[in-house]
């Protein structure tokens, strides 16, 4: 641990008693590792915009393979951020009934506008998806 030298005593009291602890960073971390696929944040776009579709009708949106949307949706529902609904042999996939809204209504949105500006792109976002984060039907 750093020896006791704060600057700002206050702020640093503030920050330790609001900020993450270990194991919750670790979660969060996790989590978040799993937005830092493209096809995983794609999936979870195109399940956003029509609420839910079986693995084959993900393909076909996303122009992928079954067996590359099947992984990443194995790997978004492990995480809870994914759930199914099976009606006769099709499986449906749509995002979690606590997937957290602000996620993609404000976040995902913020973190591609700030994208483009990093790359020095100040206009209206490359992709029509990022206009159409959280229009679920």
């Amino acid at each position: 641990m750093a020896e006791d030298r704060a600057v700002d005593r206050e702020r640093v009291d503030q920050a330790l008693a609001r900020g993450l602890d270990a194991d919750d960073a670790a979660r969060l971390s996790s989590v978040l590792s799993l937005l830092s696929d493209a096809v995983r944040v794609r999936i979870l776009y195109a399940l956003d915009l029509v609420d839910e579709l079986c693995v084959g009708d993900l393909a076909l949106a996303l122009e992928l393979s079954e067996d590359a949307v099947g992984y990443a949706l194995r790997l978004l529902r492990t995480a809870g951020l994914v759930q199914t609904r099976k009606v006769g042999r099709v499986v449906y996939y749509r995002l979690a009934d606590r997937f957290p809204e602000p996620l993609l209504e404000h976040c995902l949105r913020e973190l591609i506008k700030l994208s483009n500006v990093a790359n020095g792109d100040v206009g209206p976002p490359r992709s029509s998806s990022a206009r159409r984060i959280g229009k679920r039907s």
